[in-house]
């Protein structure tokens, strides 16, 4: 809770003892727990404010969507990179689809023989596709579960 092993707990017990002497500590004991039990009252009045002013659309909240611990920063500049890495080749492929709509008008002008164009795209489609780093991150991002939040290192922060 607050990050204090029994060890330093022992020793602020012991330094208070010290400090306030053995005469007052009862005193100043009583003086937390008051303390303590008005904080929680607090924190209870919050909560109950709070869920009376938002009603019942407070209740469908789901808190595990919020968990800023999900949010991984090399997951998002990933997932950002892939979206843009894929609009850029959807232009590409529109350009091209328009030059090639164009070129095959272009060929039967020129008397050119159309066996040779349909040879031409069917060595075009049976040739393996070899996907970029990014276009295999975006086909195992689809296989992903989204709700397994992302590991949260301690550590790190």
């Amino acid at each position: 809770m607050l990050g204090i092993n029994g060890t330093e707990m022992l020793i602020l017990v012991v330094v208070a003892l010290v400090v306030i002497g053995p005469k007052r500590l009862p005193e100043y004991a009583q003086k937390l727990r008051e303390l303590v039990r008005q904080m929680r009252r607090m924190a209870e009045g919050a909560k109950d404010s709070v869920r009376r002013d938002f009603g019942d659309d407070f209740k469908d909240v789901d808190w595990q969507k919020l968990d800023p611990r999900q949010y991984d920063p090399r997951r998002i500049v990933r997932e950002a990179l892939v979206e843009e890495d894929s609009a850029i080749r959807e232009s590409k492929l529109r350009e091209q689809s328009t030059v090639a709509s164009d070129q095959p008008a272009a060929a039967i002008d020129e008397g050119s023989d159309s066996s040779t164009d349909a040879v031409g795209t069917a060595a075009a489609k049976s040739r393996p596709q070899t996907l970029s780093p990014i276009e295999r991150f975006q086909a195992q991002a689809v296989m992903r579960d989204r709700s397994i939040t992302a590991p949260f290192d301690t550590e790190a922060t």
